[in-house]
Order: C-alpha cells, then structure tokens, then sequence
C-alpha cells in the first residue's frame, strides 16, 4: 500500500490518500469493478477538494455570519416574493454580472437573503466578499489617501459576487 500513498501525494490526493484504505474495504464489499471503484475514489477526493475550497471562500467572503435561503423565515416577511428569491438563488445575474439591490426598512431580512446568495454563490465556486458601506468607504478613502486606490479597486474586483451591506444607514458626502 506504501506504494499508493506515495502516488496519491505525488498527485496532491490528500482526500483520496487519506480515505483509500476505507475506500477499498466497500469496494471489496460491494464487489465493485474497477471502473466504480475508481469513480468512487474520484468523487471521493473530488468532494474533498471542494469542501476545502467552499471553506477558504467562505473566510475569504468575510460574511458575518452564515446563512442559508432554508432557513428564512418566508411567513416573517410575506411581502418577499418566493419565486424571485427562488430566481436569484439560480444565481444567474452572476453570470451576467447584474447588480441586485435588495430594498426594505430595517429588520426585513435583506441581510439574511444578501448571506443567504453569497453561500449559494460559494457553493458554485465564486468568489464573494461581504462588506458592510461604512467600510467600503473607509477602505476606500483611505486607499485614496496612500495613492493606492486602483490597486484596492483591483482586489475588491476580485470578488465576482460583492455584498454591500447598510447602504442607507450612513450619510455620504459627495467625495465618497
């Protein structure tokens, strides 16, 4: 077996390499040939791999916390159309880098659903960065001030989905 574990570190397998023992016992259990075993093993190493990319991307998103479009409360706030979130959880208006606004007063949910798409847009393997309009701002003004604006527009641009949180909390002057 020595043998396989180096192959599988050479090939950066970690996940397979970490689960091939387990992996060849159900095979021999379920009598499995040696296509379905390797499909198996592949899918193994494939969720792996996505898992820990879902996880950097979920850090990197900097959400404050996560949440999910199942457990919003739809019967909380009826007035949200079930079929448009059930839309944008497709996730299409990334593919066409359209901008969605949600709009509501305070306590509506506009955070939850803002989250609620960012972890459904990490899933699908974008990048996401959840930043509240103070802090936007502020980063930006600073970056401003250090010559390095276009440097910081650059790394925010990074983000294919961008979340802009409390965007009518805070007065702006004309500058930001």
């Amino acid at each position: 077996m020595h043998e396989l574990e180096v192959l599988l570190s050479r090939l950066k397998m970690e996940h397979l390499s970490y689960h091939v023992e387990s992996l060849l016992e159900q095979a021999a259990k379920k009598e499995l040939n040696y296509r379905e075993f390797l499909c198996m093993a592949l899918q193994q190493e494939w969720n792996g791999r996505h898992q820990r990319g879902m996880e950097s991307r979920l850090k990197q998103a900097r959400l404050p916390w996560v949440k999910t479009l199942e457990q919003f409360d739809f019967t909380f706030q009826p007035g949200i159309d079930r079929k448009v979130v059930r839309e944008l959880a497709g996730l299409a208006f990334v593919e066409r880098s359209e901008n969605v606004i949600l709009l509501g007063p305070p306590g509506v949910g506009k955070t939850h659903l803002a989250i609620a798409l960012g972890v459904k847009a990490v899933d699908a393997g974008h990048r996401v960065l959840f930043m509240p309009l103070d802090r936007l701002i502020a980063t930006l003004m600073k970056a401003k001030q250090e010559n390095r604006l276009e440097r910081q527009l650059q790394q925010l641009s990074y983000a294919r989905v961008l979340i802009l949180d409390e965007i009518g909390y805070l007065p702006m002057n004309r500058e930001e």
